[in-house]
């Protein structure tokens, strides 16, 4: 059987490891059939990487022996700077809390932005704008809102990752393109909105607005402007069996010459082999398959006639560029998937497809390194394309705990539409693509798309703590969320998800 080599960061090609191709991480849960829900598994198995939790500037490199390509974790940086109040003391109205901010300023290249906070349980009750310069241009945004109730997103309270980590308040982040100026104002707003002489709210301590810079991703040059390279196309109509471990070709790009031999660094390893049995280990894309051939690959009892949709292709957290270093070092995991939570990523809809991996390598960052939170939040992710990515690392057929749905997070699963889809309606092939990633990861676990479910509240503003509700097998964030997520225009869609999900299981 063919082997890749595997080596962390700077490890001379003498000291490489070589890791059997199918070789799944140790203690990862044993792939299922459909006759049979997936084995409870521990709450952590290993995985790679140190966590990293300090929102600070960091950038990283790898090395590879000459001949050999490299598939080391992609550049990136992170700039923390401390928010100041905008008004004098001599301006501001006696007791009143002033806002603050930044003036405009220069910064190194950045492309998402949000402010952090020291109180991961204090609200932010106010506003937050900011604006922005185009990379080596005079040209600024115009003033550009900030989604501040963020906290609905995380880890459940008392989780090993709320209390375990140094965990902060924090915005949406907010895509901004490449950029290389910021100015930002956050303003408390009144206790009473009907009353303007109420005294403000006070804003959180230790506010700091965090300027993200995602790196060069799979396919991009370190010198290019952040996703200029095209998002990998899934493969579709794929034989059953496994992909290739070759870099994924391209939208709009010619096939090139053949891939040198790659290093996979220890943790790229890890995260991959958790998909053993659907993709080589160093793939890009887990192909689609059809119905047929998805039942095909599966064991089933005989006569099994199971509800499952055809596996739709997915792109891997080394498609998209994830950077395996980030995250923490275990896996987490469930006993089951219920349910799934669709969700908008309120990061703007001002991205091309073809940006789509820089925007996920910038919410990861911000999950990580800003929010405090052990991996990104979300178990897949869809851009406005269609394209279906791999969220957080553990495998895609597994019940991968998340911090997508606070009070909610044991047994689902979370699924974020990039872009904000309050006032937008969502394209018609993003709907389309939940349809056939929730029609496929829930047939795994017998759900039927178009039925009710009865979740435990892990505690949230809507539901108190061990109470029993009643919710669709697909549901909208806002469902165990007082929010406005997924936004009212994406939510009207779920209806219809629901329906095309079903029938794509064959029900």
């Amino acid at each position: 059987m063919r082997a890749l080599l595997v080596t962390s960061v700077g490890v001379t090609c003498a000291a490489a490891l070589t890791l059997p191709l199918a070789t799944p991480a140790a203690s990862a849960p044993a792939p299922h059939s459909a006759s049979a829900l997936p084995p409870s598994t521990s709450p952590a198995s290993p995985g790679a990487g140190p966590p990293s939790v300090q929102a600070e500037a960091t950038t990283r490199e790898a090395f590879a022996p000459s001949g050999v390509r490299s598939a080391a974790e992609p550049s990136g940086s992170t700039q923390s700077l401390p928010l100041a109040p905008l008004d004098a003391p001599s301006n501001r109205v006696a007791g009143a809390p002033a806002a603050q901010g930044l003036p405009q300023r220069d910064a190194r290249p950045f492309s998402l932005v949000g402010v952090v906070w020291d109180d991961a349980e204090a609200e932010l009750h106010g506003t937050v704008q900011v604006r922005t310069r185009a990379t080596g241009t005079t040209r600024w945004s115009d003033w550009q809102d900030v989604e501040t109730h963020n906290a609905e997103h995380a880890a459940d309270l008392g989780s090993a990752e709320r209390e375990g980590r140094t965990v902060r308040g924090a915005t949406a982040p907010l895509w901004v393109g490449d950029s290389d100026g910021v100015e930002v104002r956050v303003r408390p707003e009144a206790r009473d909105p009907q009353d303007r002489a109420a005294t403000p709210v006070p804003l959180p301590a230790g506010m700091r607005l965090e300027l993200v810079d995602p790196g060069a991703g799979p396919g991009e040059d370190p010198g290019e402007s952040p996703g200029e390279a095209s998002a990998p196309e899934p493969a579709r109509g794929a034989p059953v069996g496994r992909a290739a471990a070759v870099p994924a070709r391209f939208a709009d790009t010619p096939a090139t010459a053949a891939a040198l031999p790659e290093v996979l660094t220890a943790e790229v390893a890890a995260a991959s082999a958790v998909n053993a049995e659907l993709a080589d280990l160093g793939a890009t894309v887990i192909p689609a398959l059809t119905q047929a051939e998805t039942l095909e690959s599966m064991e089933l009892a005989p006569g099994a006639k199971p509800y499952i949709g055809p596996r739709p292709g997915i792109i891997t957290r080394k498609g998209w560029g994830a950077d395996e270093k980030l995250r923490e070092k275990n896996f987490g995991y469930t006993k089951t998937v219920k349910a799934a939570f669709v969700h908008h990523s309120a990061t703007g809809n001002n991205y091309t497809c073809k940006q789509a991996p820089s925007v996920l390598r910038s919410i990861y960052r911000y999950h990580v390194k800003s929010s405090g939170w052990r991996d990104f939040g979300y178990n897949f992710a869809v851009d406005k394309c269609g394209n279906i990515y791999e969220g957080r690392a553990g495998g895609v057929t597994k019940a991968v705990l998340g911090a997508h749905t606070l009070g909610f997070n044991t047994n689902t699963m979370g699924i974020a539409v990039l872009g904000s889809y309050g006032s937008t309606n969502p394209p018609a092939a993003a709907v389309t693509a939940v349809s056939k990633l929730t029609a496929w990861k829930l047939g795994l676990f017998g759900r039927n798309p178009k039925g009710k479910i009865t979740l435990v509240s892990g505690g949230s503003n809507k539901y108190k703590a061990g109470v029993k509700v009643k919710m669709n097998v697909i549901s909208g964030h806002r469902d165990g969320f007082a929010t406005e997520c997924p936004g009212a225009r994406l939510y009207k869609k779920l209806g219809k998800a629901r329906t095309s999900s079903a029938k794509l299981q064959g029900r």
